[in-house]
């Protein structure tokens, strides 16, 4: 079926999905786990070919790891699953209510965005996280995952679309696209396609943008910052550096620079370059840096680099002004955190540091749709438009003005003697 075809007939079943209930998706998405648990199988044995193919063609072993679709893997998407259906409909959501005047009541009503484009790495997990989002919020999808992924992504978009149709979602919601060509075919399909959603390389991500009328939603890099206030506790700061860095380098929430507060850093860096080299991480300082620890010269580019990998930049830097400006100079916009004990430097930090994401003594991990209790997330928004930082079910909707008259006229508000406006507020319910 070509891209167009498959476009319009997503635009179709939208429309159907708009309009189903609360109730109707739930339990859609209830049938999609469960047979995501009964298919396991066919589902680990497709993602063994993936894996074999990876191997054959030397796939970088962080991608490796996020290509890897088994066991508890499968069992996670599902808790994801059942999480979003526990949350509350995104759909029909009162967000305004204003009385214009005596029978004449408009209300602002969130709705689904229509047909989303999603196009991501390597990741079968992020193709069911993706699609339950989708699905709670009423909108049809268009799914391309790395063609690393593709014989998993095949057997979970047919697993998901069979039991979600025979749970009553209409046909042709959700659809695999698979060639670079039909991706290409895709961005010119602007009257088909409402939101397009890249995942993917700095690289990737500014050809999409670049090449598309459609309107865009996401993040092209994610170096991510975390700065050690000189009120830190130094065990606090140790600890959240690693974990930060260490408990999983090959996503876009993973520490890649850390910056360190001169008045400290005497004491933290050996502290640091201890815990680092027991988890084989490679350092690369600045010059003052490597003063005080062992580590590989860092340069500039350094500081722009999303490693995804077992390395990390350090930078010494003079006081809290020179963290934010560091920060706002080379970072992309994701998510950076302060380390202290001292919450008017917290909060001078997150101000003043133009991020979605600023934390104050916790891991830059906790930037998830997941751990913020929204279920999923179809990606990370740096964007300020309507959605910013993890992009749940909120973010896949938009909103309309739903306006209840009784026969009134424009005519009969125009003119000296005409009708005034009440403009009251109402509750946040259509009567």
């Amino acid at each position: 079926m070509r891209v167009k075809e498959m476009a319009a007939l997503a635009g179709k079943a939208q429309i159907k999905c708009s309009d189903l209930s609360e109730e109707k998706k739930n339990e859609a998405l209830k049938a999609i786990a469960a047979a995501l648990q009964g298919n396991v199988s066919a589902i680990e044995e497709a993602n063994r070919k993936d894996m074999q193919t990876a191997g054959k063609e030397n796939l970088a072993a962080p991608l490796v790891k996020r290509l890897r679709f088994q066991g508890e893997k499968i069992e996670q998407a599902c808790r994801g699953i059942d999480q979003v259906a526990g949350l509350p409909d995104p759909v029909g959501r009162v967000l305004s209510a204003r009385l214009l005047d005596e029978g004449l009541k408009l209300y602002q009503v969130s709705c689904p965005i229509g047909v989303i484009g999603m196009i991501f790495e390597s990741r079968p997990d992020a193709l069911v996280q993706m699609a339950s989002l989708c699905l709670k919020s009423g909108n049809a999808v268009l799914m391309k995952g790395g063609h690393e992924a593709l014989n998993t992504n095949r057997v979970l978009t047919g697993i998901i679309s069979a039991a979600s149709v025979q749970a009553g979602m209409p046909d042709g919601w959700i659809q695999l696209v698979e060639t670079r060509e039909e991706v290409k075919a895709m961005l010119a399909l602007d009257e088909y396609i409402d939101l397009l959603i890249p995942r993917g390389s700095n690289e990737f991500v500014r050809y999409i943008m670049d090449n598309s009328n459609i309107p865009v939603l996401g993040h092209a890099d994610g170096i991510t910052h975390l700065y050690i206030h000189s009120q830190a506790d130094l065990e606090m700061a140790v600890e959240l550096a690693d974990d930060s860095k260490n408990q999983y380098v090959a996503v876009c929430n993973a520490l890649e620079t850390l910056l360190v507060d001169q008045a400290i850093a005497e004491q933290f860096l050996p502290l640091l370059m201890k815990r680092m080299e027991q988890k084989g991480t490679e350092l690369r300082g600045c010059e003052s840096a490597r003063r005080y620890a062992e580590m590989k010269p860092a340069d500039e580019e350094d500081w722009r680099t999303e490693y995804l990998d077992y390395i990390l930049s350090v930078k010494v830097v003079d006081g809290i002004d020179e963290a934010i400006a560091h920060i706002n100079t080379y970072g992309s916009g994701h998510t950076d955190g302060i380390v202290t004990a001292d919450r008017s430097a917290a909060e001078r930090f997150m101000n003043l540091v133009d991020s979605a994401g600023v934390f104050w003594n916790s891991s830059t991990r906790f930037a998830d749709g997941f751990r913020y209790g929204l279920g999923a997330e179809v990606g990370i928004s740096t964007n300020k438009i309507h959605a910013r930082g993890p992009v749940g079910l909120e973010g896949l909707t938009i909103y309309k003005w739903k306006l209840y008259g009784s026969g009134q006229k424009v005519a009969d508000y125009s003119g000296a003697g005409g009708r005034r406006f009440i403009h009251s507020d109402l509750p946040l319910e259509i009567e």
